[in-house]
């Protein structure tokens, strides 16, 4: 058949909008956008003819306008299941929201909230009141603030003290983190100049000593959150950094990276530096994420001082960080976890920080009985990610399934839900520690789907 024959072939937009797969969507979605859809696929079959494929029938055109629908017109992001052992991981949204976190965010999302209004006077209040009074209870600040992420709380502080003057940094935390946030950068859009003291592996108090000038605004601890550098270093304390900069008057900003409200350390893992900690060794503002080790939403939280926090509150660009209703409200609940005591019990990062490896050989275990020959239990690593704790693994129990992992791990990702693992030697490893227990039943259904595809 000739290309003009080819062209001729195709069907005509009403044609196709005639198909029984095209009528459904007309029945759910705005007509002009259907007909968009159709003459998109319509013009991707004329470019496939003019490279020397065969006219599509009507209904292969109308199956694609289908398939396309409900592939593009989905609501994103969609729930998945983190089978991965990475209890942070930053592409599959960092940490999950508690019960309680997720269902305060539907109740404000559903209705009309008390967001800016003082119920005891019916005047005008804060959005920041109620989360910077728990926050300020949890840490030991004067005062609290909550952004939208913690690079906006940190150019923001920044913005706020040092715009014009000068900033030291040690040269070893002038760091990059995941998407290209690169502390020197931020430092250059708030208008503050970067001073960096030391050197790679090794900084001393006597460093920023000598560094101090008439125009130095902030002294500035940034956390490694993502590396580690070993063997030959010395790093300067927020200690050491608190008492100079109360010797001349400088205030000492700790960048923390990773909220991290609980002793890391009681679950086998280094010890995270915490924020509390920085507060009581006198630091100034202590900045850091909620979706981290928090465990709560995408928020920048700072605390410290009531007069730098203010000032940060009264900064022009705060109003465009601010943090959404949503966002509050499930990290207020977040926090009340922390103040009932209940964190590891509620909060579903340190559930699955906290859960034994003989709780996770079981689940593996009846994973494995469940799915049959091709699935062998062994022992693995878990991992924190989102930018915590690098290096520190925890013992864990993995399903594998044998055989064709590349493709398997594909119709995996393609399954309702998605399920997300891990390839190691021809294997696709599933790590229970990051799977919630109420989504067992989901996660095989997802892979007998798979492996039968």
């Amino acid at each position: 058949m000739s290309t003009r024959e080819s062209y001729r072939r195709l069907p005509s937009v009403d044609r196709v909008l005639a198909q029984q797969e095209v009528r459904d969507l007309l029945q759910s979605y705005d007509h002009e956008s259907v007909v968009a859809l159709v003459r998109r696929e319509l013009e991707i079959s004329r470019q496939a003819i003019g490279n020397g494929e065969a006219a599509p029938s009507v209904g292969d055109i109308a199956d694609a306008v289908a398939e396309r629908a409900r592939e593009e017109w989905r609501p994103r992001p969609q729930r998945l299941i983190n089978a991965t052992g990475v209890v942070l991981h930053t592409n599959l949204g960092r940490a999950p929201l508690s019960a309680e976190a997720a269902q305060a965010a539907l109740q404000v999302a559903q209705g009309y909230t008390d967001l800016e209004l003082d119920l005891a006077d019916g005047k005008r209040g804060s959005r920041q009141a109620h989360a910077a009074a728990l926050l300020s209870q949890l840490t030991g600040a004067e005062a609290a603030l909550v952004v939208n992420n913690n690079a906006s709380a940190v150019l923001l502080a920044l913005a706020a003290l040092a715009d014009g003057k000068e900033v030291i940094v040690s040269r070893g935390e002038a760091v990059e983190i995941g998407g290209g946030f690169r502390i020197p950068d931020v430092m250059a859009r708030s208008g503050a100049t970067l001073v960096e003291v030391g050197t790679t592996n090794r900084t001393y108090v006597a460093d920023y000593e000598r560094a101090v000038t008439e125009s130095t605004a902030v002294i500035l601890k940034v956390h490694a959150s993502n590396f580690r550098v070993s063997g030959f270093i010395h790093a300067t304390t927020i200690e050491e950094l608190v008492g100079l900069g109360w010797e001349r008057g400088i205030p000492v900003l700790h960048d923390l990276g990773s909220g991290c409200l609980l002793d890391t350390a009681q679950f086998g893992l280094a010890h995270e530096p915490m924020p509390q900690e920085s507060i009581a060794a006198g630091c100034d503002l202590a900045l850091f994420s909620g979706d981290k080790l928090l465990g709560g939403p995408q928020a920048g939280v700072v605390v410290g001082q009531r007069e730098l926090v203010q000032r940060l509150a009264s900064h022009p660009l705060h109003r465009a960080m601010r943090i959404d209703k949503l966002s509050l409200a499930s990290l207020t609940a977040t926090l009340l976890h922390y103040l009932k005591g209940e964190a590891t019990q509620a909060i579903p990062i340190w559930r699955m920080i906290a859960t034994p490896v003989e709780a996770l050989e079981k689940r593996a275990r009846g994973w494995q009985k469940a799915i049959g020959k091709r699935a062998t239990v062994t022992d693995g690593e878990s991992t924190i990610g989102g930018g915590s704790l690098p290096g520190e693994t925890l013992p864990t129990r993995l399903l594998a399934l044998s055989g064709g992992a590349e493709a398997l791990a594909q119709r995996l990702r393609q399954a309702e839900p998605p399920v997300i693992g891990r390839i190691e030697d021809d294997r696709v490893l599933l790590d229970p520690r990051t799977v919630l227990p109420e989504e067992d039943e989901l996660l095989l259904k997802s892979v007998k789907a798979a492996i039968e595809g």
